[in-house]
């Protein structure tokens, strides 16, 4: 979160992608900030995917992910 808000002080669009265990650590992060940045969540876990699966995960998160830089 903090490199997000760091990138878009900067003019530089970005987004968060996390794992949807870490919504609630995004939100409360975001308001500490004073910044919502766009944020990306993928299904938890992630730790033990393979890269077959991670690639998957990334491939369907694709869109979404060029969508909300766009919308910076």
């Amino acid at each position: 979160m903090h490199d997000i808000t760091n990138l878009e002080g900067r003019g530089i669009p970005g987004v968060g992608v996390a794992s949807t265990e870490f919504i609630p650590a995004a939100a409360a992060q975001a308001k500490s900030l004073g910044f919502d940045a766009p944020m990306v969540f993928v299904q938890h876990p992630i730790q033990d995917r393979s890269d077959e699966e991670m690639r998957e995960l990334a491939e369907a998160a694709y869109v979404e992910i060029v969508s909300r830089v766009s919308q910076t």
